[in-house]
């Protein structure tokens, strides 16, 4: 299509410079913007976090003690960066920081940047590991800011997932539970098939905890540890609600056993396309 335009407009010279101006005109400024991000990604102080895609009730928390436990690893409490915005309380603070080329998601990714390598310098290791289950709708932002950033899958049985949730509150009902469930869910599947990454289970995590650690640490570039498996032995910060798991099993410094698997008529019909998309139903 587009050789067949530049031979008709071959014998038309000025047609064929004024589409080049207008083609130049249109591309200039998203060459710009793209020059603009791509050296601000270059100057992140954590230019290459890594990211734990997972669901609520995934076994997120477990995973990221068990890391946390590494010499090398900082796996802070949910970290909620999508909900830790950027405001302008007057329209020339606006104008200012246009004037640097700085709008409104570049900001946030500064901010984000800078608390990301605040918790490194603190924790005094290498490698920073969020493992916010909020992250799974959010994972296109994570890679404008971060363009090098990692990611681990984390995946559940579906059903496992929805059977916790509704385990965690007496008043809880089934269908508004599984739409909540597949709000993450999805978005972990989207994320999965949209990018590449370490793909875990936590039913393998849990029956074979050395084998599953060894794995994420070759893929983080990290010698293995033993005293990952000793989770309870190391400080985690407070287990507390909106951050993170804060039940009795957690708290208990050991890994537990994760629950068995439902069989395959007990599984929701709004969840059989994931749970076989996963690997759980044939």
């Amino acid at each position: 299509m587009r050789t067949q335009l530049k031979t008709r407009l071959a014998d038309h010279p000025t047609l064929l410079k004024s589409a080049r101006r207008a083609r130049r005109a249109l591309r200039g400024p998203a060459r710009r913007r793209q020059v603009r991000r791509s050296r601000a990604a270059d100057a992140r102080l954590v230019p290459s976090p890594v990211f734990v895609i997972c669901g609520v009730r995934s076994g997120s928390t477990l995973l990221r003690v068990l890391l946390n436990s590494h010499p090398a690893i900082c796996a802070p409490h949910e970290l909620h960066l999508r909900f830790t915005r950027v405001s302008f309380d007057k329209p020339y603070a606006e104008v200012a920081m246009k004037e640097l080329h700085l709008d409104r998601d570049e900001l946030e990714h500064l901010l984000w940047d800078r608390v990301l390598h605040r918790q490194l310098v603190r924790s005094g290791k290498r490698v920073l590991v969020d493992k916010t289950p909020a992250n799974a709708t959010h994972h296109e932002r994570l890679l404008a800011c971060w363009p090098k950033a990692r990611f681990i899958f984390l995946l559940r049985h579906p059903a496992s997932v929805v059977a916790s949730l509704m385990e965690s509150r007496p008043d809880r009902e089934l269908a508004p539970t599984i739409r909540e469930a597949l709000t993450y869910l999805n978005g972990v599947e989207e994320a999965r098939q949209a990018h590449p990454g370490l793909v875990v289970r936590y039913e393998d995590l849990t029956a074979d905890p050395a084998t599953v650690t060894k794995q994420i640490c070759a893929y983080l570039g990290v010698r293995w540890d033993s005293h990952m498996l000793e989770y309870g032995r190391s400080e985690h910060g407070k287990f507390r609600a909106g951050i993170g798991d804060w039940s009795i099993k957690i708290r208990t410094g050991s890994i537990q056993p994760g629950r068995p698997l439902p069989e395959a008529d007990e599984v929701h019909e709004d969840l059989r396309p994931l749970a076989k998309a996963w690997g759980y139903l044939p």
